[in-house]
């Protein structure tokens, strides 16, 4: 706690030397303020200050005398602090003068420059560095702090950070880090565009190319594209495209499933003489079993469990054959097929009808097409591959085109944007029949630059004809 001072008690009045009484504030004599300090002693007291004992030998610092005096007669310095020697704590030479101007060169450890001379001729170009930890002795010295870690900023690490371990990837973003299985970046964590994001694939006069679109967080679409030659010889084109349904789980691998099996069996059951068109019917019943298993259980699970079905893999699948003069179709869904003539003049058409509501609709007479695919159960499908189908009813066609064109395989991301044959065809760029990845990036780009609301997958497949070709002819199973 604080405390008030208190003057000594007086033994006579300073004004007439009379001693006060006791309590008095005042001189009862000549009336002094006795109150006020007294008087400053003249005599200071002195206190002893020890000194320690001057050192011996050469270890005493001494002190030139000075050969000058300024006007307050003290002695004008003629020696600097940096001219004396001096010791550390540990009684050891401080660095700055281990490297005398007479020390050998490499001696002593190597120190950065000491402070510039106030008013010298020479002035130092690097500053003195505090921070300095560099090992004394070492070969190298930067004046920075020796790092735990490999300095970023050299080649060698920078080099070793750009080549990957065999197999990896480099990121994408940063162009230095590796990739981790999880599909983010070692250095950044930028997580990387994953394979399917955007597909292309062009194989002699077939060509596919899918996009993961601008709304959608991955890409559930697949595609398949091939080539396979018929008993006689002559060469068989194959396109398959699926899309994965997204109300169902895993549709991505729903499609990929689904596509892969309908190429494979159609590379099968073609080169040994079936039909294109039953190949085609039996492609799509691969496709759908492969689906199917999708939805097994894994091992373990219960028997008596009546859901276990529920929200299972689901997609749609459409595919073309180009096969000798023949054009097949199939389809489960609502992707579709069109026929784009290299003569712009003819008619275009949609080879394919959809399993969806608004299809139903328009063939019961209930609405027409523009009202009913107006309507916001349009797109609900009424087919498709999967465990949960009701039932599994391939749709196939067989056209026998009489003039050379360009065949449209596509998803609904791409036909929403031209759904309408007048409308696709206006979509295809007119090089497409000579460059058809070309004329699958444009359409991709024509989904894009409208929305992208949805996956965008499309295949190419350009027709030609014998000169001879006499009419056309179709068939629907």
């Amino acid at each position: 706690m604080s405390q008030s001072h208190q003057q000594p008690a007086l033994s006579k009045c300073p004004g007439c030397a009379e001693p006060p009484a006791a309590g008095d504030l005042f001189c009862g004599v000549c009336g002094y303020d006795l109150s006020a300090v007294p008087a400053r002693p003249g005599e200071r007291p002195t206190m002893a200050i020890t000194v320690p004992p001057a050192a011996s030998g050469s270890e005493a610092v001494r002190w030139p005398a000075a050969a000058e005096t300024d006007s307050s007669d003290v002695p004008a310095p003629v020696h600097r602090p940096s001219d004396l020697p001096g010791t550390d704590s540990g009684g050891r030479a401080l660095a700055e003068q281990e490297q005398g101007p007479g020390a050998a060169a490499g001696q002593g450890a190597p120190v950065g420059p000491g402070p510039e001379p106030v008013g010298g001729p020479e002035a130092s170009a690097v500053p003195v560095r505090h921070d300095d930890r560099a090992v004394p002795g070492g070969a190298e010295h930067s004046g920075d702090f020796a790092l735990a870690a490999p300095d970023p900023r050299t080649a060698e690490h920078a080099a070793a950070a750009a080549a990957p371990a065999a197999g990896g990837k480099v990121c994408v973003a940063c162009r230095s880090g590796r990739v981790d299985p999880d599909g983010y970046c070692e250095n950044c964590g930028h997580a990387q565009p994953r394979e399917r994001d955007h597909m292309e694939q062009e194989l002699g006069s077939v060509a596919a190319v899918s996009d993961r679109g601008l709304r959608h967080h991955r890409n559930e679409d697949s595609f398949a594209v091939s080539s396979t030659a018929l008993p006689d010889g002559s060469p068989a084109v194959v396109a398959i495209v699926c899309d994965g349904v997204s109300s169902a789980s895993r549709p991505d691998e729903a499609s990929a499933a689904a596509a892969n099996a309908a190429n494979e069996s159609l590379l099968e059951s073609l080169p040994r003489g079936t039909h294109p068109q039953q190949a085609m019917h039996e492609a799509i019943v691969a496709a759908s079993e492969a689906v199917n298993a999708l939805a097994q259980e894994p091992a373990g699970a219960m028997e008596h469990d009546a859901h276990r079905h529920q929200n299972a893999p689901a997609c749609t699948l459409v595919g073309a054959v180009m096969a000798g003069e023949l054009l097949i179709v199939g389809w489960v869904g609502d992707s579709r097929v069109y026929w784009v003539p290299e003569d712009r003049s003819r008619p275009t058409a949609r080879l394919t009808e959809d399993d969806s509501w608004a299809a139903q609709m328009v063939a019961a007479g209930l609405m027409n097409e523009a009202e009913a695919y107006a309507d916001e159960r349009a797109h609900a499908i009424t087919g498709w591959l999967g465990a949960d189908a009701y039932e599994l009813e391939p749709h196939t066609a067989a056209f026998k085109p009489d003039r050379p064109g360009l065949v449209v395989v596509c998803t609904d991301g791409l036909w929403n944007y031209a759904e309408s044959a007048e409308e696709m065809a206006a979509a295809v760029p007119a090089d497409a029949q000579e460059h058809p990845l070309r004329g699958a990036q444009v359409l991709v780009g024509h989904a894009l630059d409208g929305g992208g609301h949805d996956n965008v997958t499309v295949a190419l497949l350009p027709f030609a004809v014998r000169p001879q070709g006499a009419g056309s002819a179709c068939e629907t199973v």
